[in-house]
């Protein structure tokens, strides 16, 4: 179908594919339009994007999909039964036309930053996509498809999920042949419907691997699943689903790829990696902290070596990458070294960041906390056992902030354990630091993105 043939009526996927074939610019923003585009009307809880269709074309869109037909002012507008469905189906249609290798990554706690990092070692050899930014809902996950053309040679493409199904319907849309789980831990635990949901949640990318349909004819087939041996959690996963085409690395599995060691923690990162299929070990220096890190580190590698890249490509890409977006980040200020990591925040990424800095090389070390959300019914427990951790950690200076931590206040203040402050809210913690400054310290900053920590930034 030309664009002339462009209609009034509802389109198939197909038919869509052929004026995307033409058009393969995706907006759903009508701010961000670029000239030629295809503007998808995609509704949300506060706004129906129909209503700006005409403003997408105005602005230069070469077509806007709706599903309400009083918005239909012409042939550019183009009517289906749902737009997000219809999104989703032309970006499925879209990658079963794609003859490459697409990797999957999901997991708890990591998985942009591993992303990052695979993305870096296989782009020293391959024309790589990968997802942009945190693109990684069923929103993100189509518009990261139809965003990979002819020229690519290879995708990364992470999935995030709160529900349970969420990773059955990004695997339906992205069909990775290759996959990984970074981990499984607490988190979104109010939509998972507590841990065991969010194992069965994650695990829906083992379930798809055990047989992907791909390229146009849908031939099904098996996929390759990264795991890390270390991880007793992943290990029992593979084991209830006997899952065949399986690449480890780590030290628990004696077939595993490859392994590896940190030789140092201050705060960077360096270790050392072994390719067991020649027996030949590496040193790299990377621009992460955290010894949480490793693994995330680990699982680059291993695809690296998967895929034939030399030593040198994959110490260039580990090396290369530059965390950012406040995962992992270290800032130097003027007097003081901050460990920015207020992207996101549940239970288990707390207790390994809090973990790691009890273990960093420091002068003076210092712990800043805020509220973890979406716990649901284990907010309280949750919240408690981080103070207990953090009580229980070699630092000099513990504040809390947010109103999940100042109700346990009382507690810890009748207690024997070393001091902490605790402040009810942002704005309260930002009193307390002007009144109060730190200098020469090693300070983590973590919390959940909704308590907005970046606000601290400046007064360090």
């Amino acid at each position: 179908m030309d664009e002339q043939g462009a209609i009034n009526q509802k389109m198939t996927t197909e038919q869509l594919y052929q004026l995307y074939k033409q058009h393969s610019l995706i907006s759903t923003d009508t701010r961000k339009i670029a000239p030629g585009s295809m503007f998808f009307a995609l509704k949300g809880d506060k706004f129906d994007a129909n209503t700006f269709a005409q403003q997408a074309i105005e602005a230069g869109a070469a077509y806007a999909v709706i599903d309400n037909a009083q918005y239909r002012l012409g042939e550019k507008y183009i009517l289906v039964d749902d737009v997000l469905t219809a999104l989703q189906d032309l970006a499925r249609h879209h990658r079963r036309q794609l003859n490459i290798p697409v990797i999957g990554l999901t997991g708890t706690n990591g998985k942009t930053t591993t992303k990052e990092l695979i993305n870096s070692v296989l782009s020293q050899h391959f024309n790589t996509y990968a997802t942009q930014g945190n693109l990684n809902n069923h929103i993100g996950v189509p518009l990261t498809v139809l965003a990979i053309n002819t020229s690519h040679e290879l995708a990364v493409i992470e999935m995030g999920a709160n529900h349970q199904k969420e990773i059955e319907l990004l695997c339906s849309i992205s069909q990775p042949t290759h996959g990984l789980i970074t981990n499984v831990g607490k988190a979104h635990l109010e939509g998972f419907g507590g841990v065991e949901g969010v194992r069965k949640g994650k695990g829906e990318l083992y379930d798809f691997l055990g047989g992907v349909e791909v390229g146009a004819r849908r031939k099904v087939v098996r996929g390759v699943a990264f795991v890390n041996s270390d991880d007793k959690v992943l290990m029992e996963m593979l084991s209830e689903r006997g899952m065949k085409g399986v690449i480890f690395y780590g030290d628990n599995e004696p077939g595993s790829l490859v392994s590896g060691e940190i030789i140092e923690n201050s705060p960077y990162l360096t270790l050392r990696w072994m390719d067991n299929q020649i027996g030949v070990s590496f040193g790299v220096k990377s621009q992460l902290t955290g010894a949480y890190n490793l693994d995330n580190i680990l699982a680059a590698i291993c695809i690296g070596v998967y895929f034939k890249l030399t030593a040198e490509e994959i110490n260039n890409g580990i090396s290369g990458y530059q965390p950012k977006n406040n995962r992992s980040q270290i800032t130097q200020t003027a007097t003081n070294t901050l460990i920015c990591d207020y992207y996101n925040a549940n239970p288990s990424s707390m207790f390994v960041a809090i973990e790691n800095l009890g273990k960093i090389t420091a002068t003076s070390k210092i712990l800043v906390l805020g509220d973890m959300f979406e716990m649901g019914e284990e907010s309280a427990a949750e919240h408690k056992a981080v103070i207990k951790k953090v009580m229980e950690t070699a630092v000099d200076e513990r504040i809390f902030i947010g109103k999940e931590f100042y109700e346990m206040s009382p507690k810890v203040r009748k207690s024997e354990s070393p001091k902490a402050v605790f402040y009810p809210t942002v704005e309260d913690a930002i009193a307390g630091l002007k009144a109060y400054p730190i200098k020469n310290a090693t300070v983590l900053i973590k919390g959940s993105r909704g308590m907005a920590l970046e606000r601290l930034v400046e007064l360090f």
